[in-house]
């Protein structure tokens, strides 16, 4: 277990710096652009990933190879019991206390954690990739262990803010990370230090200090009260208490320009909203009860989480395993971009098109579960967190694909943005 000595200077925090000297993101049509102002009653990520892969026609979808995988991945889902209890596994995370407690301090921890991880969730891949000296942090293999190791990709970010609270950096504090006098920028590159034997820093650095001055403050603000708990408490007031994963996707990207991913194309409003998605999903599994039939406490709705509403979170990494898969098929212009890693502007139609047939092609594999007449509670969160622990294990070289009929793993697809 952690160090919570760190939590008992953080009722002592001031408010907030108003103004921040942090640069702005590189994606600059997030600055002028304002919350959308109607709910959605369906999840507009699924139209608009049907959208974009019919009008790039660059990537294909076969469908028989998705029936396939669906076996495949039921077969491995049954044989490993992955369920949304499987987040509470990971060696790194940090696991609330049972039965729900708001008022336990370890409670608002572990949801702050999750929100600032989900905040600066983007952007691991290294031009060093699979050499000694790309960037990562050295820290422990789990929490109270006494191995060290260098963690790499999104668990170096992981393990930089766990190595901050052991340390007794308060940095998954809102009210700590969004002021420049308790937080300077020096503290938080500090906190994102390098291994040793690292010849890399942390990729885009300056937009993860802007995103986290930016959410912070509206953390901070009187409706929130400093704390993903109070945002939480917030929203589910806004839908007296009946609000649901949906719900919640938009309440974020409402509140938070740094959480909008979306952008126009082709003459329309297009959505992947990949972290608002994976932001509230980790704190759906993360807070999953013991028992499935005791009422969610972060969604204590008469109709639940609805977590089924919700997509895969369209990154470089699960369509790199869906390629494997041979689900995803790319044409021999793509395939030479990936294989000489060359790089794939954000918002240009081959990165588009990757993303959408990724959507698309993980709605397809829970529809074959649901047709199939699957026990398993099928939903595109869960394949997703399964197809990604799977494609970082092959990584590792731990586990490879058996059983079924796989194309080379080719390199993940090479994009800079904050939005993955």
């Amino acid at each position: 277990m952690f160090n919570l000595a760190w939590t008992t200077t953080t009722m002592m925090f001031s408010t907030p710096d108003k103004t921040s000297t942090s640069p702005v993101f590189d994606e600059k049509h997030i600055e002028e652009s304002s919350p959308p102002s109607r709910i959605h009653p369906t999840n507009q990520v699924v139209s608009s990933a049907e959208f974009v892969l019919e009008q790039t026609n660059i990537v294909n979808i076969n469908d028989q190879a998705v029936k396939k995988a669906t076996q495949y991945i039921l077969q491995k889902v049954a044989s490993e019991s992955y369920t949304p209890r499987t987040w509470r596994t990971h060696p790194l995370h940090i696991c609330p206390p049972e039965p729900y407690d708001p008022d336990d301090v370890l409670t608002g921890a572990c949801l702050n954690w999750i929100f600032l991880i989900s905040s600066l969730n983007f952007s691991f891949w290294s031009e060093k990739e699979g050499q000694l000296d790309r960037y990562g942090v050295e820290w422990r293999t789990s929490w109270g262990s006494e191995t060290m190791t260098v963690h790499t990709g999104y668990w170096s970010l992981v393990a930089a803010l766990n190595r901050a609270l052991e340390e007794g950096i308060p940095i998954i504090d809102p009210r700590f990370y969004s002021s420049q006098t308790l937080c300077p920028d020096s503290l938080i590159a500090h906190v994102f230090r390098a291994a040793p034997q690292s010849a890399e820093s942390i990729p885009l650095f300056n937009e993860r200090l802007a995103i986290m001055r930016e959410v912070g403050a509206i953390l901070c603000n009187d409706d929130f009260g400093g704390s993903y708990l109070g945002f939480l408490e917030a929203f589910q007031r806004r839908h007296e208490n009946q609000g649901t994963a949906l719900d919640l996707v938009q309440f974020v990207t409402d509140s938070f320009p740094s959480f909008r991913d979306e952008r126009m194309f082709n003459g329309r409003q297009v959505y992947f909203w990949k972290r608002p998605q994976i932001l509230v999903a980790e704190t759906w599994a993360a807070f999953y009860p013991e028992n499935p039939y005791t009422p969610h406490p972060i969604f204590p709705g008469l109709s639940g989480a609805q977590i089924s509403a919700l997509t895969m979170f369209a990154d470089y990494r699960v369509p790199q395993i869906l390629h494997h898969m041979r689900i995803l098929a790319y044409p021999p212009s793509l395939e030479h971009k990936l294989r000489t890693g060359i790089y794939l502007e954000a918002g240009s139609r081959e990165e588009m098109s990757l993303r959408a047939a990724s959507i698309v092609a993980v709605e397809r594999v829970r529809s074959e579960m649901i047709s199939c007449g699957s026990d398993w509670d099928a939903s595109c969160v869960l394949i997703d967190f399964y197809l990604w622990d799977l494609a970082k294990k092959m990584q590792k070289g731990e586990e490879c694909a058996e059983g079924i009929e796989t194309d080379e793993v080719l390199p993940a697809h090479r994009t800079r943005s904050i939005w993955y």
